[in-house]
């Protein structure tokens, strides 16, 4: 039967699967190494290649003299950490608004939205026996319409302006853009690519204060690391690919 086929695990016995080996706490933005797979929290690993250039766990050499541009955000190894931790993202989210509220910022993403968008769509659903066939399909169009009219996620946004800094290349007629701040250096390559023709996306270079951003990156990363406390928008120059010798 099911149940004889199921088995409780201890959250005590996948600690260290789940754990940052810097922090010693449970992962928080999990950041891997694409060298050799390890994770660890973002903002402890990126303090830590600050000035060490190798894996915290197994020591190999991620890069001699970028190695930031060789980490990844783990999307699916945060979302098994939030899942197997009770109440682990509320409180994050909860630090993360009372640290923008100390220095006066204004709090990034939408939560107040999503959950308001939860709450119409449990009560559009509430009396739905009672509506005629006429009025569901007239709530059915505006609700589509209202789609086609959202262009953004409900997710933390970051508004970005990108601009050309080479005779080489032309600039963007639409300059300022607004995406989710898990959206990757990779996508915008793609996204400015695209609008230039270009044959392919490797062709170009992204840069934050004069610095390469490796395409992994995601555009919360390059925020928190490279912008700080600026003003938005977050401004990014792109340019044709610089081979390094």
């Amino acid at each position: 039967t099911p149940k004889m086929l199921t088995r409780k695990i201890k959250l005590w016995d996948i600690n260290a699967h789940i754990t940052c080996r810097l922090c010693n706490g449970y992962l928080i933005d999990a950041t891997t190494v694409t060298e050799c797979l390890h994770t660890f929290c973002r903002s402890c690993l990126v303090k830590y290649l600050e000035e060490n250039n190798t894996c915290p766990t197994c020591r190999i050499v991620i890069h001699q003299s970028h190695p930031l541009q060789y980490i990844g955000h783990d999307r699916t190894m945060q979302d098994i950490v939030y899942k197997l931790v009770p109440g682990l993202q509320e409180a994050e989210v909860k630090k993360q608004r009372e640290f923008y509220h100390k220095l006066g910022m204004e709090v990034p993403g939408d939560i107040k939205g999503e959950t308001c968008s939860a709450k119409q769509h449990l009560d559009s659903h509430r009396n739905g026996e009672a509506k005629t066939d006429e009025n569901s399909n007239k709530e059915t169009s505006e609700e589509k319409q209202e789609e086609d009219n959202d262009y953004h996620r409900s997710d933390e946004q970051v508004s970005i302006c990108l601009e050309c800094n080479s005779s080489k290349l032309r600039g963007l007629k639409r300059k300022w853009i607004r995406c989710s701040a898990q959206a990757t250096v990779l996508h915008l390559k793609k996204f400015i690519a695209k609008k230039l023709n270009l044959s392919s996306f490797n062709e170009l270079d992204i840069l934050c204060n004069e610095e390469i951003l490796g395409k992994d990156h995601t555009l919360k990363f390059v925020v928190v690391t490279r912008w700080r406390f600026k003003k938005a928008p977050l401004l990014l120059h792109y340019r044709p690919k610089m081979d390094l010798l």
